[in-house]
């Protein structure tokens, strides 16, 4: 940096370190030796640590060891031409497991040996797409359900009253047979019914909602009920924007993640449940309705200490049907992504054993023009 220094004026050095903490993936340069010689404020965020720490220490002690990255590293010193690699994971157990990122590294011209690295991570690219899966799906539920109202409802209401008429005239073994049919077509009836919530396409009534009277209100109402033998961990930040949203959809959101987060932790545990808030600017995305991309920077997060979703069902979690409980619909989380997804947001679940964590994030309210202006 210093004989950058001689040959570049200050103002546009500044002007050049601008640019690059502008970026919005992790920029590293790495020098012949192996050391970080310099690093944009993304990769100080993606590592966990500041400028100073990145330069004292070798690349390599802050990737997992045997990574591809630094055989692509000493692949472009051979060759002296830029390299990609893509979907390669650089988690280690510092930075939380799992972090599946695309590398595109290139050889710097002016200094032999120096590379730059560029991190781009999939975590999001993944999310967008599937979320556009999971909106697929909504849809088809939509579809099922408006032809299960007419085609399925209607005939159990016919079953229903048979089953009633020959109560009347049963002896009392025959009369459990009749009350079982009745019971049972009033199952399905409900559930049915339950189905109806994603066939309803009229406009939702939004405003701007302060979320954390939001989850006090869901925190309270799981800490009377359903999860008054776990402890609740909040951490908020307190100078989050209202949300642009539907305050009584909201709360069916977060009720049903917490009931959810309640449910996976055993008895056996201390069961904890983490309902966090936080800004975060950068991630944007087009949603259906709007003529521009919209940003997403209200990130709310459901966390418990639980025994973890499966890999299996991780990816189709929020496709109708899908339930890791043994009495459970399969629509409780597919709701909530139909609602998120109407709200213009995402959902999505990282899951390791004890450490779940369902995060939403939103639009904020900017007035009239939330919807479709640009941040």
């Amino acid at each position: 940096m210093k004989a950058d220094a001689k040959r570049r004026p200050e103002p546009e050095l500044n002007f050049t370190r601008a640019i690059l903490d502008a970026v919005p993936h992790p920029v590293i340069t790495v020098s012949d030796t192996g050391q970080i010689v310099d690093a944009n404020v993304a990769a100080e965020a993606f590592f966990e640590v500041s400028l100073p720490v990145l330069r004292r220490r070798p690349f390599a002690e802050f990737v997992p060891f045997g990574t591809p990255l630094l055989g692509l590293i000493d692949q472009v010193r051979a060759r002296g031409a830029p390299v990609n690699e893509y979907r390669v994971d650089l988690g280690t157990p510092k930075n939380g497991g799992e972090r599946v990122v695309d590398i595109h590294v290139g050889p710097v011209s002016e200094r032999p040996g120096h590379v730059v690295v560029m991190i781009q991570e999939r975590t999001i690219a993944d999310k967008m797409d599937r979320q556009l899966t999971h909106r697929g799906a909504a849809r088809s539920v939509s579809a099922l359900a408006s032809m299960l109202a007419h085609e399925i409802k209607n005939p159990l209401s016919g079953i229903r009253g048979a089953a009633q008429l020959l109560e009347q005239s049963a002896g009392d073994e025959d009369r459990a047979l009749t009350r079982l049919i009745c019971d049972e077509a009033d199952r399905i009836v409900k559930l049915v019914d339950r189905m109806e919530v994603f066939s309803d396409e009229r406009p939702i009534a939004r405003e701007p909602v302060n979320i954390h009277a939001v989850l006090e209100h869901v925190r309270t109402l799981a800490s009377s009920g359903f999860a008054r033998h776990i402890r609740f961990i909040e951490e908020y930040d307190p100078s989050l924007p209202p949300v642009y949203a539907n305050r009584d959809q909201l709360v069916q959101v977060f009720l049903n993640l917490v009931k959810n987060a309640a449910e996976a932790i055993d008895s056996e545990t201390d069961g904890e449940i983490h309902l966090t808030t936080a800004f975060r600017p950068g991630v944007r995305l087009t949603v259906p309705g709007a003529s521009s991309r919209v940003s997403l920077p209200l990130e709310f997060c459901v966390k418990d200490n639980g025994k973890g979703v499966p890999d299996d069902l991780l990816p189709h979690l929020f496709d109708p049907f899908v339930t890791t409980k043994p009495t459970g619909s399969g629509l409780g989380l597919a709701l909530v992504a139909k609602i998120i997804g109407d709200h213009g947001g995402i959902v999505e679940c990282d899951s390791q054993p004890r450490r779940t964590s369902f995060r939403v994030l939103l639009p904020m309210y900017r007035g009239t023009r939330v919807a479709s202006e640009d941040n």
